[in-house]
């Protein structure tokens, strides 16, 4: 790669989820000032202090909400949407965060100029996919490169992190339940990417003259079945469970009674996801691409409260 490019400052929206947390850690540690725009910019308030750095400037914005996109941006060099939305909740639906929000930000990113524009997305990305969720994010991928052809995207797999919520969880139904069902039999591929690893695909993304316009498919060193995912789960916390494959027709059922809840703790769209591979495609660009050595689970592990 050639001469990185100079960026100074970068607005983050999603600043205050798990993987904008990370990002904007990382960029710090580069020296980067970050303005971390949420609805919420109190979390970033309290992520400033934690961190004791003056660099963090928590911002208001909703991507759903062009005026108050336009405002975070104003004076950064360069953007990340990292804004993930994974339950529907009135108002707040896929396609108002996934497509508008992503279009609202590529947009005033383009307008104001900036140099550099990196869109979180996520493997498996699908126009014609049986799920809204997937196909959703397929579309904002569209919009954004429409508006902004320079843009950067990353696709990560299910991101893991000692406060993530994807082990986390697995580990709690470990420690609470007897029985642990399985999706199907438990075959579905999984590719689990360090968040870490994310956050500095994302800062090299913002640098490097080669990233601009390319798409990233962005996984761990090991594919997993979800079953061999439990079972490294339950190896670590010392416990012993009897898996029990449910097919997804019942998974469907299931979900269906879930979506009385204002939180459902399962849904339609999660069902749909755990039919399909969430793996690095064999032609993809990857993490290898930017340079960097994924991290394994198993390393970080160790690093988990449970």
């Amino acid at each position: 790669m050639s001469a990185e490019t100079q960026i100074r400052c970068v607005t983050i929206f999603g600043g205050t989820g798990f993987l904008g947390r990370a990002i904007t850690r990382r960029l710090l540690a580069e020296g980067i000032s970050v303005r971390a725009a949420a609805r919420h910019p109190e979390d970033t308030a309290f992520e400033a202090r934690r961190t004791q750095s003056g660099d963090i400037q928590p911002v208001y914005a909703d991507v759903r909400d062009e005026t108050s996109v336009a405002l975070a941006l104003e004076g950064s060099d360069a953007a990340v949407n990292a804004v993930g939305l994974y339950v529907e909740h009135g108002a707040e639906t896929f396609e108002a965060v996934h497509e508008i929000g992503a279009l609202n930000v590529a947009h005033q990113a383009a307008t104001q100029g900036l140099g550099r524009f990196v869109h979180i997305s996520g493997i498996g990305a699908d126009l014609y996919s049986p799920s809204s969720y997937v196909r959703v994010r397929a579309k904002g991928e569209l919009v954004v490169q429409d508006v902004f052809p320079r843009a950067t995207i990353l696709r990560p797999s299910v991101l893991f992190g000692p406060d993530d919520r994807f082990v986390n969880a697995l580990a709690q139904i470990a420690a609470r339940a007897p029985v642990i069902p399985l999706f199907g039999r438990g075959d579905t591929k999984l590719q689990p990417v360090y968040v870490g690893d994310v956050a500095e695909a994302a800062l090299r993304a913002l640098r490097h003259p080669d990233a601009p316009g390319k798409t990233y498919e962005l996984g761990g060193p090991q594919v997993y079945s979800y079953r061999a995912l439990i079972e490294l789960i339950l190896r670590r916390t010392n416990r012993k469970r009897l898996l029990l494959p449910l097919p997804f027709a019942l998974w469907e059922i299931l979900a269906g009674l879930a979506a009385v809840f204002p939180a459902p703790p399962l849904t339609h769209a999660q069902v749909t996801l755990m039919r399909r591979d969430n793996v690095v495609g064999p032609a993809a660009l990857s993490l290898k691409d930017l340079g960097i050595d994924a991290t394994a689970l198993e390393t970080i592990l160790a690093d988990y409260a449970f």
